[in-house]
C-alpha cells in the first residue's frame, strides 16, 4: 500500500486518496481552435519510467487536491504539495 504524507493531515494511507491524473500534462489555451493540440491533450498520455507528479484527491480526509510525485517503478513516494501551491510555482 502506498503512504502519502498530506500536507494539511500527516501521513495518510492511499485509500484515503482517489487518482486524479497525470500532473505534467499543459491545457492547450481556451482560443486553441486547432484539432491536433486538443487531441493531444485529451487523448494521448506518456507511460512514464520514473519519477512522476500525480493529481491526486484527497477525499476521504481534508478533500484537498495534491501533486504527489511517484516512482513508477518502485512506488517510492516523493514530495507531496498542494496541487494549488504546485500550480503557483509553474507560473513563476
Amino acid at each position: 500500500m502506498l503512504r502519502f504524507k498530506c500536507p494539511v493531515c500527516g501521513l495518510r494511507d492511499e485509500t484515503e486518496f482517489d487518482y486524479g491524473g497525470d500532473a505534467t500534462v499543459v491545457r492547450p489555451a481556451t482560443a486553441e481552435t486547432a484539432f491536433e493540440p486538443w487531441y493531444d491533450y485529451v487523448f494521448l498520455r506518456d507511460n512514464p519510467r520514473g519519477p512522476h507528479r500525480e493529481f491526486w484527491h484527497h477525499s476521504r480526509g481534508c478533500r484537498q487536491w495534491v501533486v504527489v510525485e511517484r516512482d513508477t517503478l518502485s512506488h517510492d513516494i516523493g514530495d507531496v504539495v498542494l496541487a494549488r501551491d504546485a500550480v503557483k510555482e509553474n507560473r513563476s
